[in-house]
């Protein structure tokens, strides 16, 4: 069956960094898109950063310049590479696949001083 393992969130200050880690299992990771989405307390979860088969990207906007989503097909594992954190990127993360709904459990994020 299809897994998604999530890890790698913690607490840290303004400006640090933290880098995401979704392993995933039960499918051909190489040929699927893969997502990272957040939600926040109160709020809606939304789409962070996408990355095809082909390691292309998109990412929204609050973002930009900050993440970076990458994949190692070989380790079956994407990641999201977070700098410059701000407090409104607190939130639980998700790896999802892009096709079915398949999600993670969710890691958390906090950004505080």
């Amino acid at each position: 069956q299809v897994q998604l393992v999530e890890s790698g969130g913690g607490l840290v200050q303004p400006g640090g960094s933290l880098r995401l880690s979704c392993a995933a299992s039960g499918f051909s990771f190489s040929i699927y898109a893969m997502s990272w989405h957040r939600q926040a307390p109160g709020k809606k979860r939304e789409l962070v950063a996408t990355i095809t088969s082909g390691a292309a990207t998109n990412y929204r906007d609050s973002v930009k310049g900050r993440f970076t989503i990458s994949r190692d097909n070989a380790k079956n594992t994407v990641y999201l590479q977070m700098n410059s954190l701000e407090p409104e990127d607190t939130a639980v993360y998700y790896c999802k696949r892009t096709v079915g709904s398949y999600w993670g459990q969710g890691t958390q994020v906090t950004v505080s001083s």
